[in-house]
């Protein structure tokens, strides 16, 4: 069997999406492509994004390929599964204009969320819920009602899954990225200065906290390690082919605290310098060192807000005072170039008091953002307990409730100042 992996180019004009614009690692579907590969059937990826591939570009290629699964993501890459843009406007101009006959599957957060809505939006044929990695070649060859987290609609009825996928992380061997363009990116995510060459890495998924407004129930959910061997060899042949720098995308980077310290000790012999997200509480002095000595150069930390009560209610689950939080992140930023703190807009922070924390913390070089308003993506705790489970209206609902709620209060300087409502953008009315 045949199977075509689609990254779109994405485009996202009149969107809420605070996400980064740029080209990322479609790290979804080099996972599932090897996975497709070990089963020995056939797959082809075309990064459009990256390539700068117009959908007629791509079709023509599609087509001389005549694949028998047309694989298109919700989201750009697995990085921005937790923040997509919540419609599905590129998704679907996609599925419409590749116009294959092949059996159409969306994968990404949308289909995890409402799965029936994503059937009738993009009019596909099937919708994974939660990770795809080891699921898609089973299409091929399993009675879908029997694939965990396979949802599919057919003339005669439909079928729609109670649950979601999850990936056996320490099954997801080295990538060897001989299929892909490693030479045609640049973007280094999350560093603001300099050039090189940029890639994106995954050595842990999900994450044992239960914040509210975190978008991981559905996936990327319960925290899971790969081999440190497997993600060393990936960086060795990313270096071999001109990269400079790695991201890595997991959700909290250092919560495997012996295996996080065998890769950054990995690291720290290699010449590649990193970037990642984490918490600063799962650091102390020495990890940080450690830290710097792996040629980390940039370091994003959620501490999202500046009162231990505006934590606790976000269900942060942090231990440490404010003023510990701040030492830490000083200390790191002796040792690495940029350290960032997010902010997310809460009840329990005063403005004055946000101030003074962001001067006092920027006088010491650490960069701190201002608040940013959360999305209630369908599937979290927020959205839950403002809405309930989500039904096939829950991005609409989400979106409206966002937009309506911040339109006067003003969005973060990296979103559209005057966004547009989600049924005009999927032309859904």
């Amino acid at each position: 069997m045949k199977f075509a992996l689609v990254n779109p180019a994405w485009d996202f004009h009149g969107s809420v999406y605070f996400g980064c614009p740029d080209s990322h690692y479609p790290l979804e579907l080099l996972f599932a492509s090897a996975k497709i590969q070990e089963a020995g059937h056939e797959a082809l990826l075309f990064d459009a994004h990256l390539d700068q591939l117009s959908v007629e570009d791509v079709r023509q290629q599609v087509t001389k390929f005549a694949p028998d699964f047309l694989v298109i993501p919700t989201a750009p890459s697995y990085l921005f599964w937790r923040c997509p843009p919540p419609e599905l406007r590129v998704p679907k101009q996609w599925f419409a204009a590749l116009s294959s006959q092949a059996v159409k599957v969306a994968i990404g957060p949308h289909s995890s969320a409402t799965p029936r809505a994503t059937l009738r939006k993009l009019e596909c044929d099937v919708a994974i819920s939660g990770e795809p990695d080891e699921l898609l070649p089973k299409l091929a060859s399993t009675p879908w009602a029997q694939i965990e987290g396979c949802s599919w609609r057919a003339p005669d009825r439909e079928h729609i899954a109670l649950s979601s996928a999850a990936a056996n992380m320490q099954s997801l061997g080295p990538l060897d990225f001989s299929h892909y363009n490693v030479e045609g990116r640049s973007h280094r995510h999350h560093v603001f200065e300099g050039s090189g060459r940029g890639a994106e890495l995954e050595f842990a998924r999900g994450c044992p906290w239960a914040c509210s407004f975190c978008n991981k129930t559905l996936f990327r959910d319960k925290y899971r390690e790969r081999s440190v061997d497997a993600v060393l060899r990936e960086v060795d042949q990313l270096i071999a082919r001109g990269v400079d720098y790695i991201y890595f995308i997991d959700e909290i980077f250092g919560v495997g605290r012996r295996n996080a310290r065998r890769l950054l000790q990995g690291l720290a012999e290699r010449p590649i310098t990193i970037g990642l997200q984490t918490r600063i509480d799962l650091w102390n002095e020495e990890s940080l060192g450690l830290l710097g000595q792996a040629h980390c150069i940039s370091m994003e930390c959620g501490i999202e807000s500046v009162t231990e009560a505006g934590r606790d209610e976000l269900n942060k689950g942090c231990r440490l005072t404010t003023e510990r939080l701040s030492e830490l992140l000083i200390y790191a930023r002796q040792r690495i170039p940029w350290v960032q703190a997010n902010l997310i807009l809460t009840e329990h922070d005063r403005r004055e008091d946000i101030q003074s924390w962001q001067n006092g913390l920027k006088s010491r070089g650490v960069w701190v953002s201002e608040p940013v308003p959360m999305f209630p993506f369908p599937g979290t705790p927020d959205y839950t307990r403002m809405f309930g489970v989500p039904d096939d209206h829950a991005w609409e609902r989400a979106h409206d409730y966002y937009t309506n709620t911040f339109r006067d209060k003003g969005y973060s300087d990296i979103q559209e100042s005057q966004p547009i409502p989600l049924e005009d953008l999927e032309c859904t009315y």
